[in-house]
């Protein structure tokens, strides 16, 4: 999946050192429920065993650098007891704090649902964000996510205890 500033691609494992350059940041991953990363090895880790164990996690990419700047993909529920329908999968993405604010998030999640839209039959997606991320809400609704009204609450995630997640569902039979 191609834009003309990213390419959302499978994680390599030498992509570790990168990974590592941003997921410890400590800005980065409380805004999205995980520890930031403490090693390389961890990061190595993390691309072996979560990234890609889905085939639809995927690197975000950035062209013009050629460096991978964040991660993007959909699969099953984690355990934060989102409110699923049957099937339907959770959106989770995250970008490096130096491209925060810059559009790249909504250009990979639109990247995504296009493909997502061209290759599965299915019927809706999920998200959320916890409340004090409001700029993750706002990257969802540009791309058509709509409130549900729903609130959830991560008690499993990192810094997740007690923070309000605001739910967001997608239709893609619209």
């Amino acid at each position: 999946m191609e834009s003309e500033r990213i390419l959302l691609r499978s994680w390599l494992e030498s992509d570790a050192e990168t990974l590592f350059k941003y997921a410890s940041d400590p800005d980065v991953g409380p805004r999205a429920g995980w520890v930031p990363h403490q090693s390389i090895e961890e990061s190595r880790n993390i691309i072996k065993t979560i990234f890609n164990k889905e085939p639809t996690t995927w690197a975000i990419l950035l062209k013009d650098a050629n460096e991978v700047i964040g991660a993007i993909g959909y699969g099953a529920s984690c355990d934060c007891k989102m409110p699923c329908r049957e099937g339907e999968p959770i959106v989770g993405y995250w970008v490096a704090k130096p491209y925060w604010n810059q559009g790249i998030c909504t250009e990979a999640l639109q990247l995504m649902l296009d493909h997502i839209r061209t290759t599965t039959s299915l019927a809706s997606l999920l998200c959320g964000h916890f409340v004090d991320n409001p700029a993750s809400g706002r990257v969802m609704e540009k791309c058509g996510f709509i409130p549900t009204g729903e609130v959830c609450y991560d008690e499993s995630q990192y810094k997740g205890q007690g923070r309000p997640i605001r739910v967001l569902r997608l239709d893609l039979k619209r």
